[in-house]
Parts: structure tokens; sequence; C-alpha cells
């Protein structure tokens, strides 16, 4: 009857010749059934007779940092320098070998690797003696292995019955085992071998030679200059065709292995073969001889034959160390490259006239070079002789009657597709610049007549159209159609292109003739005026800096009485004037030189936007009927595409992306109506609220009444016989103005 186990116990069988332990049990891994041998006990207790082996690192649990050994030390190496002494017993020259060696240790696994550096002409195999791997601790340990405890400075290591003597450590290793812990022992020396230092030592240096070897290392030229090349222009005066002036040669210096390359510049028709290169690529000898060398005749070494031809008609040679017969030829570099240089390029003279940028930056850094005036080395060519244009005839275009002056066979004009692109109408963006016009006249029937002209900035053209007034007996509509303007005062039949009107021609209290009919432009919608500030490059009337720098010159002397004239228009100290008296004193202060667009783009600039709009309750009745009207219900998919374009999801989208998406879903809204809506729903960083702008647009969720229309309402006709006739804003804030022309007061 076999008795019951109790937990904890081990005992030894032998199977087959070998010990079993009760330590080895059986257990799954990745539900394979396999042997455990180190498996301890019920609770994770060691069993009797049981022996775990070490882990891989000695760091004990809750020390150091959470990743893993693998990660933590990876590619850390701790590098030991050491030496062994090798026994030989078959020489009388030597007893034993000092053999240095460096011993690595990875502390990711533990692992060892233990290198010998070479020894020129030792006859050891030397290299790697062990590879990288655990290396066990001699008996009565083998079950254990080398970890970073071991090793320290003035120890003893035994790899596989070898000893080697740690004398010291790289710095790295050094503040890795201080941060251990490890108290570091001090650097011991390591001993030379008596063999090289006694025997070999004297054999090597009675056979250095009396001149040492001499070395061609241009790697490091190489690898510093790699891709890097000097560009010249050069001139030859050829002998053989001086009648077509010098020849023009494009010369490049390769800084990695000063070498030199030329091609020719070809004119065109100029009867010569084309060929790649006109001197190869190699280095320019700065004396050419006028013989060309046998090959063979420079050399890097030069031999000499001292026994001459024996018998065997064989020779004895040996290297001639002080050159004696060696042929030297110098050759051109970089620092003999300069413009007005002339060099000598196998017999022909050349002259360096210019050189690119690169190559002027690089003189200027290594040399100093700052004069870099190019040599003229070519013949002006002579002026091209006018061509006669005949005069513009009447029929077509004037371009068109121009190109069939230029060509035998007539093109039609190209025309500025680029500009059309850019400039053409683009979602909200109509780039179109309207103005109201009256006539400039006495008569009082036409005195009246209200125009809207529109200059379109895709093709500079202008179009006018009148507004229709009843009970006048004038039928409005078209005035005059979509076409480019000529300017007056042109004559008609001339050579030269006439002269348009283009944009920077219109502007608010501008003067324009358009066929006879003379016109004043009184007043701008508020898209041109924003477009004429943000191009304000383009618009000098629109431009704030150069209109404060006007105004600074006129009154920067009487700075003083302007700032009290200020204060007594202002005796309520509220820090804001109506834009009548501001305009008023723009005038008075520069005597009439600003037109009616300059003072507008001031009082924009510093007045206060009137922040008086619709009621809200207002646009979102008059919304609802349009949206159900043209039976629109598509709230739902709205909204979900206004959450896609929102990637922060913070649920609100800047004013032109919502203004875009709305667009898309051709909301039957009008444009005026959809801004003003989205304007409302603002905060102070331009972002729309967009669910609460379908919320409101949602006529199924969101009822509102409608707002009953009063009948008999009068509409209030703009007054045009004035100018401006709208003010852009009702009051302007003159301390802003006063602090940017005269500084802020003290």
């Amino acid at each position: 009857m076999a008795l019951p186990l109790l937990p904890g116990f081990s005992f030894r069988r032998n199977i087959g010749g070998e010990n079993f332990h009760k330590s080895q049990r059986w257990g799954y891994c990745n539900n394979v059934p396999m042997l455990f041998e180190e498996k301890p006990g019920i609770g994770g207790q060691p069993l009797l007779d049981q022996r775990l082996k070490p882990k891989y690192t000695e760091f004990p649990d809750g020390m150091g940092s959470n990743p893993p050994a693998w990660i933590a030390f990876d590619k850390q190496v701790l590098c030991f320098h050491a030496y062994f002494e090798e026994e030989v017993p078959d020489k009388n020259q030597e007893l034993y070998r000092i053999r240095h060696c460096k011993i690595y240790f990875y502390p990711e696994d533990d692992t060892i690797q233990v290198t010998e550096p070479h020894v020129l002409n030792s006859g050891i195999d030397q290299g790697t003696i062990l590879r990288r791997h655990r290396i066990p601790l001699p008996p009565p340990h083998e079950d254990q292995f080398y970890t970073i405890l071991h090793f320290n400075i003035n120890t003893e290591v035994n790899f596989y019955s070898r000893i080697f003597k740690i004398v010291d450590c790289d710095l790295y290793t050094k503040n890795f085992l201080k941060k251990m812990g490890v108290r570091v022992n001090p650097p011991g020396t390591r001993p030379h071998d008596p063999y090289i230092t006694q025997r070999r030592q004297r054999i090597l240096e009675s056979t250095n030679p009396v001149r040492p070897y001499e070395r061609f290392d241009t790697l490091k030229q190489f690898l510093e200059y790699d891709g890097q090349v000097l560009g010249f222009t050069c001139a030859w005066n050829d002998p053989e065709c001086l009648n077509y002036g010098p020849r023009e040669l494009v010369l490049r210096y390769y800084l990695a292995d000063d070498t030199i390359d030329i091609r020719e510049v070809l004119p065109e028709n100029s009867g010569r073969d084309v060929v790649p290169y006109f001197l190869k690529r190699d280095k320019l000898p700065k004396d050419a001889p006028t013989e060309m060398l046998q090959p063979g005749t420079i050399t890097n070494y030069t031999l000499l034959n001292v026994l001459g031809k024996s018998e065997r008609n064989k020779g004895y040679y040996i290297r001639d160390t002080l050159q004696t017969g060696a042929v030297r030829q110098e050759f051109y570099k970089d620092c003999d490259l300069k413009i007005g240089a002339v060099i000598n390029v196998w017999g022909r003279k050349m002259v360096i006239c210019d050189c690119d940028e690169f190559t002027k930056e690089y003189y200027r850094k290594k040399y100093g070079t700052v004069d870099f005036t190019p040599v003229q080395f070519k013949t002006p060519p002579p002026p091209e002789p006018e061509k006669p244009v005949p005069p513009y005839n009447g029929f077509g275009s004037e371009e068109d009657s121009l190109n069939s002056c230029k060509k035998l066979l007539p093109q039609a004009p190209l025309k500025d597709y680029r500009k059309f692109l850019v400039k053409d109408r683009y979602g909200m963006e109509s780039n179109t610049l309207r103005f109201g016009a009256k006539f400039i006249t006495e008569d009082p029937i036409d005195k009246d007549r209200k125009f809207v002209i529109s200059y379109f900035l895709s093709d500079d053209t202008i179009s006018v159209f009148e507004y229709t007034e009843r009970n006048t007996g004038i039928p409005g509509g078209r005035f005059l159609e979509r076409g480019r303007i000529k300017k007056p005062g042109q004559e008609l039949f001339k050579s030269e292109l006439s002269e348009y009107y283009k944009a920077h021609d219109l502007f608010v209290g501008a003067r324009v003739c358009f066929h006879g009919h003379s016109f004043l432009l009184v007043d701008a919608d508020e898209y041109t005026f924003s477009y004429m500030e943000k191009n304000a490059n383009e618009f000098p009337v629109a431009d704030v800096g150069v209109l404060l720098m006007r105004l600074k010159d006129k009154t920067e002397s009487r700075s003083k009485e302007i700032r009290k004239t200020f204060a007594t228009t202002d005796p309520e100290q509220t820090n804001v004037i109506d834009y009548d008296t501001f305009r008023n004193w723009i005038v008075s202060v520069t005597g009439g030189a600003f037109s009616e667009h300059e003072i507008m783009t001031l009082g924009r600039h510093y007045g206060v936007r009137d922040d008086c709009q619709t009621d809200l309750t207002f646009l979102l009745a008059g919304a609802h009927e349009k949206l159900k009207k043209n039976s629109f219900e598509n709230f739902d998919q709205l909204s979900a595409v206004f959450v896609y374009y929102d990637r922060e999801k913070c649920g609100v989208l800047p004013y032109e992306t919502c203004r875009t998406i709305c667009k898309s879903f051709r909301l039957p809204l009008s444009d005026e109506v959809l801004e003003t809506l989205l304007t409302r729903y603002e905060d102070d960083h331009k972002q729309v609220n967009y669910h609460m702008f379908v919320h409101g647009l949602n006529w199924r969720e969101n009822q509102i009444r409608p707002v009953p229309t009063v009948k008999g309402r009068i509409k209030k006709q703009s007054d045009w016989s004035q100018i401006p006739t709208c003010p852009p804003v009702k009051v302007v804030k003159y301390l802003p103005l006063l602090d940017d022309l005269f500084g802020k007061e003290e």
C-alpha cells in the first residue's frame, strides 16, 4: 500500500538512470502538458532539497522602472577591460602570454561576450573569444549564472576554467555600478607581455624603413565634400574663329576629389558639333607639358632596378624611398580658381569670368573673398530694330488687331485664365465690386436717376444697371452691357493699346466717364468695403496705414489744438463723436484732400458698429415660411453633416464652414437672410453654434407664429443727393485715432 505524500515533501527516485525530483511536476503551458523542473510547492514555497534557479536580473520586485529588463536596458552594454594569462609550453622564447581582452555585459538578459582586439602580425586567432550567452558560475554553483553583481574592478571571473582579471572599465559602466550601489574599486594596471616588450619590439624597430610609407588618404575629403561642386563661367578666345567672339564654357570643380570637367555652351545655329564634354572629368595640371607623357611615367611610387638584367633576364627591384626620379606635377586647386584668373587647359588659355551663388558662399566662408565682380566677355547684342505697328483701324478689338501684325498667321489674343479661376465667383465670394452712382448733370430729369455699377474682378469688365422708379418715364434695367471700358481722353486710332478702367480707379467719391456718361460714385456695398480693406495693397484708398501717415503729416503740428477741439465736441467725455462731425473734421484739416472712400475707411476702422440687428424671431418666421413652401425637412441630415465637420466635437464651427455647408444643402433662403441668421448665432470668436442654428431652422420642432405684415408700411428711400448716402457707422471713437496720430498723451 502506497503512503500518501505530505505537501511540500520531495523525494528522489532513479528512473532510467537519472534522478527524478519531486519538484519536477507536470503542468500546462498554452494548453500543452509540459514538465516543469522548477515548479515550487503549495503557496510558492520551495520544496525540500529544491534549489530555484535565479532570474535574469538581480533587482527584486518593486525596484527600478516598471518596463521589463529587455526594454529598460535595451542597447545598453557594460564594458570591462581585462586580461588573462596563457601558458606556452612548447617555445623557449616565451613561457606565457598576456592577452588583453574586453568583457561586454548586457543587462537586458545577463549575457556576456568576450572579445580580444587584433594585434598586427600576432599569429593568434583573435576576435571573439566567447560568443554572447549566459555564462554559468564555476562549480559548485554551476546551476547559477553570472550577474552584474559579480563584476567589479580588480576582481577575477572564471569563464569555463579560464581566469580573467578585470583591471578597469569605461565611465558609463562606473556610473551604472554606482547607481546599483556597488562600491567601485580603483583601477589596476595591466601587465605587459614580456615577449612583445623585450624581443618583438626590437625586431619591429629594426625593420622600420628609413622613410615611412606615404599614405594617400582621400576618404575624409570625400565624406566632407561629396556632392559639392563649384561652378564657373569661362571664356576662351579660339584663334581659329576670332570672327565669332570668345567661346563660352562652364567649368565645374568637384571638391570631393579636386577634379575638373568643362562643358561648352553652344549658341543657336553655331554650326559646331554638339559634344558632351569639352574636357572630361580629371585633375587638371597647372603647367601642361607640350608633349604627352607616356603611361606609367607618373606613379605613386618609384622602383629602382638594383642589379640590372641577370642571366635569367630577371632583375631585383626595390622601392626608391627618397623619390629621386619621381616626376611631380601640380594640379589646379580651389584656391587657384577666382574671377579674373587665367587657367591653362592643356595649352588653351581660359579666363574665369563669373561663378554661381554656391561658389560665392564657399569662397566667402573659406577664403573671405568679398569681390565677385564678373568679367564682361560677351559683346552686347545690337538693339533689336523697332517693329512699326500700324494704328488701330477700328475693326475688332485692339488686341486682336495687334496680334495680326505680329505673326503671319494671326492668333486670337490669350486670356488670363489664371486670374479668371482665382477671381471667379466661388461660393459666397462673388469677387464683384458694386457701387451706387448718379449722373453728374444739372438736368432735373437725369439728376435723380440712380445706378449700380458692378466691376467684375475676374476679367476687369463693368456693367451698369439703373433702378426702376415709378412714374418717372424711364424704364430702368440694363443701362450698359458688361464689357471693358476705356478711359476717356484717348486717341481712337493709334498703335498703342488703350488704357481701360481698373479696380483701383473705382471708389466712393470717384468721378468716371463711361462712353460719354459721367457718373459720381456715392456708395458701395459691405462686400466691396470689406474686399478693398482686405486687399489694401491693391487699393490705396482702403489702406489705413497709408491714410494715417497722410493725416499725420497734415495735423502733427496742431496736436494740442486738435485734442482741445475733440474735448470741446465731447463735453460728456463719452470718447465718441458722431460720424458727421468726424467727417467734417477730416475735410477741414485736410482741405478736402481726402476722398469720401478714404474718410469712410477711417470711420469704419475707428467706428462703433451698430448692434441693432433685425429681430431674430422675425427672421426665423420668414425663414420657416420659405422652408415650408419648398418642403425642406432634411434637418437631421444637416445636423449630421455639421457634427461630421466638427472634429473636436465642441458644438461650434467657423462661419465660413457653416455657410458652405448650408449652400451645399441648397437651403431656400436668400444670401442676406442666411448670413444674418449665421451671424446671430456667432460667439465672440466668430464660431457658430450649429446646434442652436439647426434647431432654430427646424420648423417641425420649433414652431414660431408668423409675424403679421403691417399694411401701409412706408419704405424708407435712400437720399442719393448727399454724399455719402448711408454712413458706415454712427459714432467714431476719437481717442484711438488721436493716439495713433500723436501718441498716447502723458
